[in-house]
């Protein structure tokens, strides 16, 4: 081969050789590319799973909450439901006293712990349940027997034997009531 044939196959070989680096540059250009889409596709899901992850550890943590607040709610109503009948007690004592004693320094003590029976109470947030004038709720109420009412409608409470109590929403004893026929 002569120089210059010699030069045009070098000029060939380094032309190839030029288009076959782009080709590889290009090729390695697509495959980062494509690395680097795996790689925030991996990252994305793994985003979501610590998203996912939190997420549920705030779900258990409300529930353990709730359970904590219902197993207090519990605890209390059954302590207050064994108090209750010494608290009615207390209410008849206040309610029945005899002239003649109400005099007595002692029956003013009945009175104080009666009252201070029902701050505690209130303090805990056990309330009285609503009966005489209220229309008959099973869920509130239970009744003894009606009687005939010229002051209520018929289903209306128009007495009340024994106080019933609530804490929130929980029953603690229902109302014992008489209602109109």
């Amino acid at each position: 081969m002569s120089n210059e044939e010699l030069k045009d196959q070098e000029q060939l070989d380094g032309a190839e050789s030029a288009a076959e680096a782009v080709a590889e540059a290009q090729a390695t250009e697509l495959t980062l590319e494509e690395q680097l889409e795996a790689a925030r596709a991996e990252a994305s899901k793994h985003l979501d799973g610590y998203l996912r992850a939190q997420a549920e550890v705030a779900n258990a943590r409300k529930r353990f909450e709730k359970q904590q607040a219902l197993a207090r709610t519990n605890a209390m109503a059954d302590v207050v439901a064994k108090l209750l009948p010494v608290l009615d007690d207390f209410g008849r004592a206040v309610d029945n006293v005899p002239e003649a004693v109400a005099a007595d320094g002692w029956y003013s003590g009945i009175e104080l712990v009666h009252r201070k029976l029902n701050g505690i109470l209130d303090n805990f947030n056990v309330k009285p349940i609503e009966a005489v004038g209220q229309m008959f709720d099973p869920n509130f109420h239970e009744a003894i027997s009606q009687e005939p009412s010229d002051e209520y409608e018929s289903g209306v409470v128009t007495r009340e034997l024994l106080k019933g109590y609530q804490i929130g929403d929980r029953i603690i004893r229902p109302a014992l009531v008489y209602v109109a026929e």
